[in-house]
């Protein structure tokens, strides 16, 4: 699956996300949400400030940039941080893309 950076993604109506005890837990409200478990998701702290960013109004691209600025790192290796989880969240449905 290729990941367009101009994308722009929001959570889906089928998870509910929490912080509990700074982390973030993603839960599934229906079956065949995430895996054939329908187990709980936490992300890392690099995983909860991409996720923070999927508002529907930011660009994949635009994400990685404030990111690469706030934590002084090469833009090329966050966005590949950022494709990395996207996919891996798009694939469990966890995620839906913002119709343009």
């Amino acid at each position: 699956m290729e990941i367009n950076l101009q994308s722009v993604y929001i959570p889906s109506d089928e998870i509910v996300a929490r912080v509990i005890e700074d982390e973030l837990i993603i839960v599934p409200l229906a079956a065949g949400i995430g895996d054939m478990e329908d187990e709980l998701y936490s992300l890392n702290e690099s995983g909860r400030e991409i996720w923070s960013r999927l508002d529907g109004q930011r660009s994949l691209a635009d994400i990685a940039r404030e990111l690469s600025e706030e934590f002084d790192a090469p833009v090329e290796e966050i966005e590949t941080d950022v494709r990395g989880l996207v996919e891996e969240l798009l694939k469990r449905r966890i995620l839906v893309e913002v119709s343009a």
